[in-house]
């Protein structure tokens, strides 16, 4: 089973972003993602609309951040992008009449549940400006810094 990375995708796409002090096109996004520019917008939308980020057409334009990271978490993130599934693994639904399945599928869905709200309380936790501090002592303990980062991708 494929994995969503939606959510990765987008806190990637918001800490470049949070570097930069000028509109970002969907073009160059893409260009740190190795993905394609529709895909940009597609993730872009659902910020736009809790406006989280903002967009210009036109000469200049392009992506900016429109938040603060302090006040913006994870979890606000995952919901303005659609909330996908949390886990990849769910119940057997082939014998619905059957007692034994019935048992593991009631077992096994508490146990999903209480993984699932643990998870999306952790979210609600960590703001994006601690993802930025994380990244930035990541980067600062290489040597390399965003700016390096984003130039080796083609993107001044």
């Amino acid at each position: 089973m494929k994995r969503d990375s939606k959510l990765s995708g987008v806190l990637h796409i918001l800490l470049h972003m949070a570097e930069l002090n000028e509109p970002v096109t969907s073009d160059d996004l893409s260009k740190m993602m190795e993905t394609n520019p529709v895909v940009v917008r597609r993730l872009m939308a659902g910020l736009r609309k809790r406006e989280y980020v903002r967009s210009e057409k036109g000469h200049g334009g392009g992506w900016t951040l429109a938040c603060d990271l302090n006040e913006v978490t994870l979890l606000d993130i995952y919901q303005a992008v659609g909330s996908p599934s949390l886990l990849a693994i769910g119940n057997r639904t082939e014998s619905p009449g059957c007692l034994v399945e019935q048992s593991v599928n009631a077992a096994l869905g508490k146990t999903f549940d209480e993984a699932e709200q643990l998870l999306l309380k952790r979210l609600g936790e960590v703001t994006l400006a601690s993802l930025s501090f994380d990244c930035h002592e990541r980067l600062q303990a290489q040597g390399i810094s965003l700016k390096a980062k984003r130039n080796r991708h083609g993107v001044e």
